[in-house]
Parts: structure tokens; sequence; C-alpha cells
């Protein structure tokens, strides 16, 4: 009987060690909004502790802090948050405690950026926090990478001296990307040096590849037959290469014939399939990576135009905004397969997505947050409140069940896990 007991405990015990060992990776990565559109760069937020429903009055408001210029979003990695952002005559990077808001370390650097069209003038890219390095990409070419812990200057590049980068309509845009030893970016280059690839620790160039102009779409990877694919929207259209050697695998046009058009919603990858989509009247598309080759499956400019939000993906599913958004976006659903329409909640306006299990996180450039099930079924709202001062065009982000958004002039983070 008593040795029975002890091997019931052992095996009781052995399954607790078990399951907490299957719930540390989960914990971690739902801690971490590292990076733009997520741990993933897909939008989604893979924590399950976010509330059914905002509380009576909505959620609470945890702090929240006056920011300067610029459309970068917030990020957060082991309980700070980096803010990128524009004080009078310099893109300045913060880091705060990310449950408090309080002040942890400060980095700033002169900066003459002017915008040709009055909008903002502050930096547009996300930073990236990665292996004890932040990385940011400031509204001029500034590519600098700072220590996690302090804020200390590891290394900077002029890309757009360096690589000859001409200034584009609204500066440089598209968030850089590190995996491995590497960090990607499409800046745009001449002689070759559409997309670059350095080394994340001394800023060294590793490879160029092609003679693509630079979009508002920020890269991603992802594997096709077991190989890994560094996949870059550039302003003329889709390309995909190995992030090793700079290898180009493929090339898909997709782009308006007007030259005043940009590509800026990031590609989606869900299995074979890659979503590409743009405003502008070059529409959707939806391609098959066959080896080398690309098939397209179907495209079209009716079903899901984004102009500068990356749609989010779920069970068979694509939710995003279609239109330009000085037209008065609709926000959609549709059959990533087919393109099928299930439903549009028009003039809707525009924002961005961000998915969490079942339901979707909307926040409107009005300042509204608004919750709904991701259902293709019909447009469901489930719950909705004004958290911010409109206008809002910067991402949120999403750690450990706290929402960080950011308007023209103000920060908030809101609690919405349980």
């Amino acid at each position: 009987m008593a040795r029975r007991s002890i091997h019931s405990l052992q095996t009781k015990t052995a399954r607790v060690w078990l399951a907490l060992a299957l719930l540390i990776p989960a914990v971690a990565l739902c801690a971490n909004w590292p990076q733009f559109l997520g741990p993933n760069r897909d939008g989604v937020y893979p924590g399950d502790d976010i509330v059914d429903a905002f509380p009576g009055g909505g959620p609470e408001v945890v702090w929240e802090k006056n920011v300067g210029a610029g459309f970068s979003n917030p990020v957060v990695a082991n309980g700070r948050l980096i803010l990128f952002h524009r004080l009078g005559g310099k893109e300045v990077v913060e880091a705060l405690d990310a449950e408090t808001g309080k002040p942890v370390w400060k980095f700033e650097y002169a900066t003459a950026y002017r915008d040709d069209f009055g909008f903002d003038e502050g930096p547009r890219a996300a930073p990236v926090v990665s292996g004890g390095q932040v990385y940011t990409f400031g509204a001029e070419g500034m590519l600098h990478c700072l220590q996690f812990a302090g804020g200390s200057k590891i290394w900077s590049l002029d890309t757009h001296k360096e690589f000859g980068v001409s200034k584009g309509f609204f500066g440089a845009a598209g968030s850089p990307l590190v995996e491995g030893q590497r960090i990607f970016l499409n800046v745009g280059g001449g002689g070759g040096a559409g997309l670059v690839a350095l080394d994340k620790d001394t800023g060294r160039v590793l490879w160029k590849a092609t003679g693509q102009g630079a979009s508002y779409a920020s890269p991603i990877l992802a594997s096709f037959g077991g190989k890994p694919h560094l996949l870059a929207f550039t302003r003329a259209g889709l390309v995909g290469a190995d992030p090793a050697t700079g290898e180009i695998y493929f090339e898909f046009p997709w782009r308006a014939r007007s030259n005043a058009s940009v590509n800026a919603a990031t590609p989606l990858v869900v299995d074979d399939l890659i979503f590409l989509s743009a405003s502008y009247g070059t529409g959707a598309v939806l391609l098959r990576v066959k080896g080398t080759q690309l098939e397209k499956i179907w495209s079209g400019e009716d079903s899901l135009t984004n102009h500068y939000s990356t749609s989010v993906y779920h069970d068979g599913h694509l939710y995003g905004y279609h239109g330009r958004q000085e037209h008065g976006q609709s926000f959609r659903a549709i059959e990533l397969r087919t393109g099928k329409l299930r439903w549009s909640e028009e003039r809707f306006g525009a924002g961005t997505v961000t998915r969490a299990g079942n339901r979707l996180l909307l926040m409107r450039e009005n300042g509204e947050l608004m919750m709904i099930r991701a259902t293709p079924e019909r447009f469901e709202v489930i719950s909705r409140a004004q958290i911010l001062p409109g206008t809002v065009r910067a991402y949120p982000a999403l750690a450990d069940g706290l929402f960080y958004a950011r308007s023209e002039k103000t920060l908030v983070c809101v609690k919405l896990r349980k």
C-alpha cells in the first residue's frame, strides 16, 4: 500500500512538472511583444488570459504617459516597454517599466527629418528586442543597436548614406527583422541593396540583394518545404530570398501603376500560402509556394485591400480593413482560400487589428478599443471603450494581458487580463 502511494505521488509529481514545462514557453511568449506584430509577427497574442469582455466603464487604465511624434508602436520584453518617438529635434528611445510606466533609461540622437506631406515627423518603424539588444530604425534611415539593460549604444549605421537610399514619400518605415545572427531590412538602396542583411552585433553588411525600392511593409521569415525564406513585400512586389545568403528564390510583381501608390501591409503566411494585400487599385492575391515557383490561387480588388494595416488569420478566414484610409475603410471577414466575402462592416474607419484567441481587438484611429468575435458569421461586438483621444495610427502591443496603445500625444496601458 505504501509502495503504491509513493508510486502514485511520483506519477502526480511527474505530471505537475510536465504541465509546468509545457506552460512555461506559453507564459514566456505571452509576457513579451518584442517586435512589430508580436512574437510571431502575425498580429496574434499567444496567451489565453484576456477577459471575455471589458468591465463596466471600460478596461482599467494602469498608467499613461505624454509622448512625442511618431507612428512607431511600443514593444515589450522582460518587463520593459521600449518607446521610440521624437521630441523636438531628436529621435528618442526610452525604456519604461511595463507595469508602472516608470522610466528606466533613455537614449537620443539628432534628427532633421521633415515630412513632405505635412504628416507626423517622428519615427515610423517599431523597435525590435532580441538577444539583450534593442534595434531602432529612424525616419531618416538611422539604424541603432542599443544595450537592452542600460540603453548604451553598441553600433549605428546611416543606411540612407551607406546604401544610397532616396527619401521616399514618408521616410523609412519598415521594421527590422532579427533572426539568429542577422538583422534584415528592406532599405531600397542602390547598387543591388534593396534588401540587406547585417551582423546583428556589429552592423557589418553580410549580403545585399535586388534593386527594388523600399516599401512600408516589414519583412518576415517563413519555412516552405523545410527551407527558411525571408519574405519582403517591397515597393515592386513580393521577394522570397535565402536568409543566409540573399539568393533570390522567387519574385512576384504586385503594385499599382500609380507612382503615388505604396505597399504597407506585411505578408501573411498560412501553411504553404502567402497572402498579399495593398490599396491604390492593387488588390489582394493568394499565392501557393511550390519550390521556387509561385502559383496564384486567386486575386481581386473587391475582397480585402489593406492600406496600411495588416490583417489577421483565424480558422480559415482573414479579418482586416478594406479600402483607402482617407476614404473611410470597412472592416471585413473573407475566406482565405477563395477570397469570398463573408461580411463587411461598412464605413467603419481605419485602425489596426490584433487577435487574442477567438476574439479580435480593434484599435480604431478615433481612439476607441473594440473587442469583437472572430467569426465569419457576422460582425459581433463584445465590448467597446474609448481609451485614447484620436488620432491613433501606431500599432498596439499586448503583453502579459496588458494592452499598450499610443495616439499623437499619449501612450496608455490598459488592463485586459483576467
